[in-house]
């Protein structure tokens, strides 16, 4: 049967289980800038924080450990933010905030900037520019 219509998506967001929360959210705020929305709590126990930077919404939960905490995450898996914003600049910030840039700054075509890193996790990110239009 045909489908009525496509997806129109208008946004993503994503949810991340972090080995401890506490220092990813750290890590997201400080070096990435983003701020967080809203903490979800079983009794005095947060278990899971909501985060958001513009349209981007990320939710870290807590890994319970049920697959063993130190298995690798992320693998074969990345996500893309993309901004207007400079990504040089960004960079350097993420820099200066601690983080270790799996790739530089690199022109990927005309106008169109990323660079790469990973979360306390071992989650890929690429943060991009959007071309000029």
């Amino acid at each position: 049967m045909e489908p009525k219509s496509r997806l129109a998506a208008r946004s993503l967001e994503i949810s991340l289980t972090a080995g401890n929360l506490a220092t990813s959210v750290q890590w997201y705020c400080d070096v990435l800038g983003f701020v967080v929305k809203k903490e979800y709590a079983r009794g005095e126990t947060v278990f899971a924080v909501a985060l958001e930077s513009g349209n981007v919404q990320i939710l870290l939960t807590q890994d319970d450990g049920a697959k063993g905490l130190d298995r690798p995450k992320g693998e074969g898996f990345s996500f893309q933010i993309t901004t207007d914003q400079n990504i040089d600049e960004l960079a350097e910030y993420a820099r200066k905030a601690g983080a270790v840039l799996d790739t530089e700054p690199v022109e990927i075509f005309p106008g169109k900037r990323v660079f790469r890193l990973r979360d306390p996790n071992g989650f890929r990110i690429a943060v991009s520019s959007n071309p000029p239009k």
